[in-house]
């Protein structure tokens, strides 16, 4: 029996999330069905490194399998592929260690959220990047943008309370820019859910003048949902690295 890694790439439009779904299409079952077609296992489970939401896209999604097949890993990649369609693909496989786990061995994982910050709306851009029609202060956003880094208490951040669970650590958070276009990339040992888009949102609020870079601490401190930004939509978050 062999441990197969994969890393993987998909723009998450037309899907319901990574995970499957019973009444819609989840990127795991694509997945699943396209490797299953190959090597004839029925049962197959293909174990993410972690959900992302419907609409939520990856350029490093890393995921497991194991698999009774003789086929190379390399030789995985395409023949999985001509079975996916035109919006997910194998970009690697290789052979791991029987404990090797996409999940509980990831180390950190590297989130990009794309912001479009002009008036008018880009066809190119929007399925990847969320438009913000007023200018933002970029030297306020990144005077906010330390504020986060290391171990806190992220309960403000969270969409789902998972209660005294809700500590990480970020390692790091920068802001790149090239107008009209902005990056924001955190990376962190662990996200709560939607921490990353919440981050954003409430850092957008920043570069719109809504509350200062100094109230981020406050703010972390309270544990307070209601007091952080809003989630910010899903068009866009990228997942772009799983380290291990």
């Amino acid at each position: 029996m062999r441990n197969v890694k994969l890393i993987i790439e998909y723009e998450g439009t037309q899907y319901a999330g990574w995970q499957i779904q019973p009444n819609a299409v989840g990127i795991q079952q694509v997945l699943q069905n396209a490797i299953a077609e190959i090597t004839g296992e029925q049962g197959l489970n293909l174990i993410g490194s972690g959900r992302t939401d419907a609409g939520v896209h990856a350029l490093g999604q890393t995921a497991n399998f194991t698999t009774n097949t003789s086929i190379p890993a390399a030789d995985l990649v395409h023949a999985v592929n001509t079975n996916l369609p035109d919006d997910v693909a194998v970009v690697h496989a290789e052979d791991v260690a029987g404990d090797f786990h996409a999940r509980y061995s990831a180390k950190s994982k590297t989130y990009r959220y794309s912001i479009l910050n002009q008036r008018v709306p880009s066809p190119i851009h929007r399925r990847w990047w969320h438009l913000v029609r007023k200018p933002l202060d970029l030297e306020a956003v990144r005077t906010a943008a330390p504020h986060f880094i290391g171990w806190h208490d992220f309960a403000a951040f969270q969409s789902k309370p998972i209660g005294a669970r809700s500590a990480r650590e970020i390692s790091m958070l920068v802001i790149e820019s090239a107008a009209p276009e902005i990056a924001i990339y955190v990376a962190a040992n662990g996200f709560l859910y939607n921490m990353v888009r919440a981050i954003a949102g409430t850092l957008i609020e920043v570069g719109l003048g809504k509350r200062t870079p100094e109230s981020i601490l406050e703010l972390i401190a309270s544990g307070d949902r209601s007091a952080a930004g809003p989630t910010a939509p899903a068009q866009g978050l990228c997942l772009m690295e799983v380290e291990y």
